[in-house]
């Protein structure tokens, strides 16, 4: 009687698992036919059994995959192959070969010089934040991921790369040639200004999360030292990097919180507050900005000025108010999402609108003389000599 009752636990349990096995393959079923999943699976069967030449399945899954994030049509959102990815790391890094220039992609797909590095190949050649890179060695750049622009742009120290650049304030294209080097770039750098005494001078130049923090305390110290009476923040060109690494930084500057607030894709907001209490400069603080300010430099800027902790002089910046997050895949490749999109500590969304200065001053064309810094030393001194009367 036991071994009956057992057997036929036994036969009522597999059918179970039977009745549970097929529920799952028919709701996969029903779930595939539905999002049209058929498709995907048909295409692959068809390539795999009627294509004239053999295709690995490796390659027809990474098409697959680029495929979808490139029906997103989101120019910061890509699939990151293992060169990609190899690509991403050396920026991180901040030592490669190359011409030394930040680039992004625009809204028409046009890749877009968002700022040279100073002393670089591209600097001296008179590179401009917005021109346009149309071809890379008469390679069209048109649908081409940042990622994939960067691999065409470095490459070993002393070989040459061309490029066809449309400059569209000027109407005009012309073509470029340049010699690529070492390019090592730092995150800050500091000074006084030569005969301006007081006036402390701080260039952050991108966003690192390994070295951002470290050096701005390294110059601050410098600038202590020296005795700095108020500071100049200097972000143009600043092409934005890590978003952590921006709110440390906003922290140093800010007379209060929030630094910048993060929108979720169901409308959650998480307010990022400075990681540190109280404005770690002294002084009054001018903050430089242009066109070539973007992102994370963004963030920084509008925490600036919504808060009322400096003056922003220059002109309006680049407008990239969307946060993206690198996800790991395995096997060295990732996919980069736009996850989140950031408003400022007062709700204003920068996204293709960028931040309005306080004080516009444009840097005319075909001046050595930096205009946007000399108006920044004169408001600087001005509110110095206000501070000292009022004293």
């Amino acid at each position: 009687m036991d071994r009956l009752k057992s057997r036929v636990v036994k036969l009522s349990a597999a059918a179970l698992v039977i009745l549970l096995i097929a529920a799952a393959i028919g709701g996969l079923y029903y779930w595939a036919q539905k999002n049209n999943i058929k498709k995907l699976i048909s295409t692959y069967a068809l390539i795999k059994t009627q294509y004239l030449h053999e295709v690995s399945t490796a390659k027809l899954v990474d098409g697959a995959v680029k495929g979808m994030v490139e029906s997103l049509n989101d120019p910061y959102s890509v699939y990151l192959d293992k060169d990609t990815f190899k690509e991403l790391n050396l920026q991180i890094e901040g030592i490669f070969g190359g011409i030394g220039v930040e680039i992004d992609v625009d809204q028409d797909k046009q890749l877009v010089v968002v700022s040279p590095l100073p002393e670089t190949p591209a600097a001296r050649a008179g590179l401009k934040s917005g021109d346009v890179i149309a071809k890379i060695n008469d390679q069209d750049t048109v649908n081409m991921t940042t990622f994939e622009a960067a691999a065409l742009l470095r490459g070993k120290p002393d070989t040459s790369v061309s490029l066809k650049i449309l400059r569209k304030q000027e109407n005009r294209t012309f073509n470029v040639q340049l010699t690529r080097e070492q390019i090592s770039v730092p995150s800050v750098t500091g000074e006084m200004i030569d005969e301006h005494p007081g006036v402390g001078y701080l260039r952050v130049l991108h966003f690192n999360r390994a070295s951002t923090n470290a050096q701005l305390q390294e110059e601050l110290a410098k600038l202590e030292e020296a005795q700095y009476s108020g500071l100049i923040l200097d972000l143009r060109g600043n092409p934005g990097g890590d978003l952590q690494a921006a709110v440390e930084v906003a922290g140093y500057f800010l007379k209060k919180g929030p630094v910048v607030r993060i929108v979720h894709r169901e409308g959650a907001e998480d307010v990022l507050q400075p990681p540190r209490l109280g404005r770690q400069v002294k002084g009054p603080l001018v903050v430089l900005i242009d066109e070539g300010s973007a992102s994370a430099s963004e963030i920084v800027a509008g925490a600036i000025k919504d808060t009322g902790s400096g003056v922003l002089v220059g002109t309006r910046t680049f407008g990239k108010g969307l946060v993206q997050t690198v996800f790991n895949m395995g096997d060295y490749e990732g996919v980069k999402l736009t996850t989140n999109k950031y408003l400022t500590p007062n709700g204003h969304d920068i996204n293709k609108k960028g931040i309005e200065p306080d004080i516009l001053v444009k840097q005319p064309d075909g001046t050595e003389k930096d205009v946007q810094l000399e108006k920044a030393v004169e408001i600087l001194e001005e509110r110095l000599m206000q501070g000292q009367q009022a004293a």
